[in-house]
């Protein structure tokens, strides 16, 4: 399933070139939530075809939703979960145009990842059927140290994970592939 090659999640990220042409690859993420009830083999660091290792990702950096109703997703998020909206020079430096035109809100959550709010809407509503796959979510990046960028796009190259990047902004680099379920995911690092 390619649901990161719809309209709506092209159109988002159109200063990411080719507008991502990779297929989904194959990749384990981990999360210590998920480890008893899907356990991971471990990661070799000895081994550079595994990918990255252990330790490289320092966190999530942020999240990003694709929302059909702007407002009343800013009245969710903010109002209703009390979420911090960021205005002013706390907004992204790569998002105050897309802020200023209303394309995007930034949220930020009590322990300080960002949430980014996407509007998008030509959205079509989620099927009430759970079984169906749908997702809302456009991303997530983790943040790694500006040192081990290079090497963790060559451990992922090792691993045949292709990936769409470097891409350079005033925030830093980022590098985008997908999950094996299609779900872009986004390594990115601080200016060095």
């Amino acid at each position: 399933m390619r649901a990161i090659a719809s309209k709506a999640s092209t159109s988002l990220i159109s200063s990411i070139p080719s507008a991502f042409p990779y297929p989904p690859t194959i990749m384990t993420l981990s999360s210590p939530s998920l480890e008893t009830a899907v356990p991971n083999p471990p990661a070799s660091p000895a081994d550079p075809s595994k990918g990255l290792m252990p330790g490289m990702l320092r966190s999530v950096h942020h999240i990003a939703l694709n929302v059909q109703d702007m407002q009343a997703s800013c009245h969710f998020y903010g109002d209703i979960l009390g979420l911090h909206r960021l205005t002013g020079d706390k907004i992204p430096a790569t998002l105050i145009k897309l802020v200023a035109k209303g394309k995007v809100t930034n949220f930020k959550t009590p322990d300080g990842t960002i949430l980014d709010l996407f509007w998008e809407p030509d959205l079509t509503p989620p099927d009430p059927d759970p079984d169906k796959g749908f997702t809302r979510a456009n991303h997530l990046a983790f943040d790694i140290d500006p040192d081990q960028f290079a090497q963790a796009m060559a451990l992922l190259r090792q691993a045949n994970i292709d990936f769409n990047g470097p891409i350079t902004r005033p925030t830093g680099q980022g590098i985008y592939f997908y999950d094996p379920d299609g779900f872009m995911i986004e390594v990115r690092c601080n200016p060095a």
